[in-house]
């Protein structure tokens, strides 16, 4: 039984979720996830002025209702993350990847960095804080980092830059001072030419991408996860194909790239992957 003013909720709704999830956003929703599902989306149907999960999803399927479609994706999505996670991808970028850009970007080249699921911008802002430590210049030449989220609420966030000091607790004390200014009531705030290195859209992974060229690194880490295998090899491959020959992919901890051999990845670290030359 559900507590009065809680929407209704079947598993026909759950299935319904599962559906639209899948083919907005390519995530998949296991059997044993209906009452996350709920948590997840009660809080919009109500804010949404329905009184069951029925009406709601009637509604956000029609034209009129695309925007709190777009909330209901973000609502199933989650964004967890901190700044410098898994480290060794952001020492690999420092004494790996961020040198040998350098040396093509100096030499008249460009140089492209993705974080392909930025959340709330601890990713991208942490990539930036390496490129800059291996490469203080970095600004003055053609580089960026792209970041990338299908939320656009948590995208405007990341492109503020500004974060409570406590969530920058894990970022280095010299990188802290160094790329970083006191911001309102205890928070700080991103600062300098570092600003000038990410550029951040909204963008769906398994929706058509606007961008031509290719990139020198790309992060796309705890997101797979979430996607069903036949989902997920797409991405894989689609996301190899915007890597520089020799580029590097870094996906999450508990994430493989199944395919790397089709994809024409070689695995370097447990993490890592190399596309081959």
């Amino acid at each position: 039984m559900r507590s009065a003013g809680e929407p209704d909720y079947t598993d026909a709704d759950f299935q319904r979720v599962r559906r639209i999830a899948q083919d907005e956003a390519g995530i998949y929703f296991p059997d044993t996830k209906r009452t996350l599902v709920y948590s997840r989306v009660s809080r919009r149907v109500r804010e949404a002025g329905h009184a069951s999960f029925h009406s709601y999803l009637d509604f956000v399927q029609t034209v009129g209702g695309r925007g709190e479609m777009e909330r209901l994706i973000c609502a199933l999505t989650t964004n967890v993350t901190n700044f410098f996670r898994e480290k060794t991808h952001f020492m690999h970028l420092e004494e790996i990847v961020v040198p040998k850009l350098a040396a093509q970007v100096r030499a008249g080249g460009r140089g492209r960095l993705w974080s392909a699921a930025c959340s709330t911008g601890q990713e991208p802002w942490s990539i930036a804080m390496s490129v800059m430590t291996a490469f203080p210049d970095a600004p003055a030449h053609d580089v960026r980092i792209l970041a990338t989220d299908i939320n656009a609420d948590v995208v405007a966030h990341a492109a503020a830059g500004i974060y409570p000091t406590v969530e920058a607790e894990a970022i280095p004390a010299e990188k802290k001072s160094q790329f970083m200014e006191p911001h309102g009531d205890g928070g700080l705030r991103f600062t300098g030419g570092i600003r000038n290195l990410p550029a951040f859209r909204v963008l769906n992974l398994n929706a058509n991408w606007p961008m031509k060229g290719t990139f020198s690194a790309i992060f796309c880490r705890n997101v797979v996860i979430y996607f069903d295998e036949a989902t997920r090899e797409r991405l894989w491959h689609r996301l190899a194909d915007r890597l520089d020959p020799g580029g590097f992919l870094c996906v999450g901890h508990s994430e493989r790239v199944a395919s790397k051999s089709q994809c024409g990845l070689e695995q370097i670290a447990p993490t890592i992957y190399r596309k081959e030359s």
